[in-house]
């Protein structure tokens, strides 16, 4: 952080500390993404997935849309390689998830998969990521960084909710994407992508340029939800609910919001000690709500690692 300097007249420099504003890249995106992670998190594909209610056919599509954001993102990141804002933070073997995704989706649609999905609900995000590719690659920092340490951030918890959710094999076929088999630490490799990000040279300008991009990406992506909740709704498949425990409504019969475990998860990863053992009383008393509560912790931790990691 750096302090806000005034030069009063009177010829003498007086330094006043009027607010400590984040100057690192990181901490900028950090700080200014706020609200639009906030609204990706609480948008409702997200929170019935993390409850593991998932309709198959939807995890399917969703699986197909991140194949071609990833592919037009790694496609631009592959040209721009050499481009001075890129290289440091160029890291093909641990993050690019292309080839991952195709394996899913193999696994899903079969060895014709190709002719099968089609990219219609992604094309704004991906036209926009070939035109920051094309004219001004330094805005690819804030789309690598917003799908990359998301996907570190809590992706094992997604991994193994849909797992269940969707009864798939326990060898990982159809996860692919979660699986970051050239990083052993996540939390050590998001030390080291957000420091080369941070050694970047960029004025204050370009910064923030790259934090409104980020902001972009974000609504690109809840997009992408939005497009696959319209599709749910006209999709007639019974819900592969992975049987996680309660319903919110059961839980919430009574308006009592301290008897939810979703309430309390979350009050629990913020670090309240009140709420650290009402919900480790309800992990005793439900037992089948551990791994959609785990999920929650989990992930909220996993948001909150990648701010302030």
């Amino acid at each position: 952080c750096k302090p806000i300097v005034l030069y009063p007249t009177g010829g003498e420099e007086t330094y006043l500390l009027l607010a400590l504003l984040p100057t690192d890249l990181s901490e900028m995106l950090a700080e200014g993404t706020k609200e639009s992670h906030d609204r990706a998190e609480n948008c409702q594909f997200v929170k019935d997935f993390l409850r593991g209610r998932i309709k198959r056919e939807l995890f399917k599509r969703g699986t197909a849309a991140l194949y071609f954001v990833y592919s037009a993102m790694e496609e631009e990141i592959e040209k721009n390689k050499d481009h001075p804002h890129i290289a440091p933070i160029y890291f093909p073997t641990e993050l690019h998830r292309r080839e991952a995704l195709a394996r899913d989706l193999e696994h899903f649609y079969g060895e014709d998969w190709e002719s099968q999905v089609s990219r219609k609900d992604t094309e704004p995000y991906v036209d926009r990521i070939h035109e920051v590719g094309g004219k001004d690659p330094v805005l690819l920092v804030a789309h690598s960084y917003t799908r990359y340490m998301g996907d570190l951030s809590g992706g094992q918890i997604l991994k193994k909710v849909a797992q269940r959710a969707l009864k798939l094999p326990s060898t990982g076929e159809g996860l692919n994407f979660y699986q970051f088999e050239g990083i052993h630490s996540h939390k050590g490799f998001k030390q080291l992508y957000r420091s080369r990000m941070n050694e970047l040279e960029l004025d204050a300008d370009t910064k923030e340029r790259i934090v409104d991009e980020s902001n972009r990406a974000f609504g690109f992506n809840m997009m992408v939800f939005t497009e696959l909740e319209e599709i749910g709704e006209t999709i007639k498949e019974e819900v592969q609910d992975a049987g996680l425990g309660h319903s919110h409504a059961e839980i919430m019969q009574g308006g009592d919001i301290n008897k939810c475990p979703y309430y309390a998860a979350k009050m629990a990863a913020s670090g309240n000690p009140t709420y650290v053992c009402q919900l480790a009383m309800m992990l005793l008393r439900h037992p089948p709500c551990q791994v959609a509560l785990a999920a929650c912790v989990a992930v909220l931790a996993g948001f909150t690692a990648w701010y302030l990691v």
